[in-house]
């Protein structure tokens, strides 16, 4: 049966999938196939090339490397996690590995024909969401394969004892590494926790009114316009006590896990007083298309906010919510663990 894979990428800039590929760093290896799929040799050369590393690292990094250099083969799936808006990416590797000595960075790279992208992580269950945040750069999906690929052929879109890592092989340690609760899946987890609250128990014009309450714990005034006749927006805000001073700002407000796109957003800019009176604020659950963030970058009276951006102001303002909304959303900050995923 065909392995699914997921990999990390913190290099946004990449374009991973509008160039179809996907990569790994480690860059200062050069070529994979120079040092072989032995796991030791592997090792070996990890270690030396990076000798500051901490030693647990060491067969995690050789393990990724491993993977992705001899393990991974052409017809495999790979899911890609994109960060910035808490989606899924679905491709099939189509190339062998080759090293791209002409990249600026991540110059071990598969090519890749992406089958669906942008495909809102809130789909899955909570356990696929889980595995598929693991915090090694790439990883084989085991216990929730079947529920990737039923999404891919159907087209919707619905204390143990201590181990020292640095003893372990490569495989081991980053089980290890792929099962441990780190700070980046509790993160993902209260995320996907606020935007599934959001969708499924704040419905209609109450999620228009949870836009302006999170308006007026930044320091705005915000009303939500009378239901009919509101002209392409939801909420009006502004900074000044009486609300006649300018930039009086409109916002549109969508409640849906889907992809706004430029039409939507030029709705809410066609209702904006030209001369910088009058503001646009786009809020959604989900995403923009790239029409739509291009608007959103060449219009300077214009602002999107997705998701993930939203949950953040959720976090950064939360301790300022009334007792009524964090019943709604019930959160405390806690302490975890920090530590940084091992990968590059």
């Amino acid at each position: 049966m065909t392995t699914i894979w997921g990999i990390h990428n913190d290099h946004p800039e990449l374009e991973l999938v509008e160039n179809g590929f996907v990569s790994v760093g480690w860059d200062e290896l050069g070529d994979l196939r120079a040092i072989g799929s032995d796991r030791e040799a592997m090792k070996q050369r990890v270690a030396a090339t990076y000798p500051t590393a901490k030693p647990g690292a060491i067969p995690v990094w050789a393990g990724v490397l491993l993977r992705f250099g001899f393990e991974m083969k052409q017809g495999d799936l790979v899911i890609y996690p994109y960060k910035p808006d808490s989606t899924l990416n679905f491709g099939r590797i189509e190339g062998d590995y080759h090293f791209d000595v002409a990249a600026p960075q991540h110059r071990n790279r598969r090519k890749v024909t992406w089958l669906r992208t942008g495909v809102p992580r809130a789909n899955f269950s909570k356990g696929a969401r889980y595995e598929i945040g693991s915090a090694v750069t790439l990883f084989m999906v085991k216990t929730h394969a079947e529920e990737f690929r039923a999404f891919l052929d159907s087209g919707s879109t619905s204390e143990p004892a201590s181990t020292d890592p640095a003893s372990l092989p490569a495989d081991a340690a980053a089980t290890i590494a792929e099962d441990e609760p780190s700070a980046g899946r509790i993160e993902d987890y209260t995320r996907d926790f606020v935007i599934e609250t959001l969708m499924k128990e704040i419905e209609g014009v109450r999620f228009e009114h949870f836009v302006a309450h999170l308006l007026r714990a930044m320091g705005y005034r915000a009303q939500v316009t009378p239901p009919s006749g509101d002209g392409g927006f939801d909420v009006i805000a502004h900074k000044d006590p009486l609300g006649i001073e300018p930039p009086i700002i409109k916002v549109q407000c969508k409640r849906t896990l889907g992809s706004i796109g430029s039409p939507e957003v030029q709705k809410l800019t066609g209702t904006l007083a030209p001369g910088g009176q009058e503001l646009g604020l786009f809020v959604t659950l989900g995403s923009f298309s790239k029409d739509a963030q291009h608007l959103g970058r060449t219009r300077q009276d214009l602002r999107l906010i997705n998701g993930t951006e939203l949950v953040g102001l959720v976090f950064d303002y939360y301790e300022r919510f009334p007792p009524e909304w964090k019943r709604v959303l019930p959160m405390r900050a806690v302490y975890v663990v920090d530590r940084e995923p091992e990968g590059s």
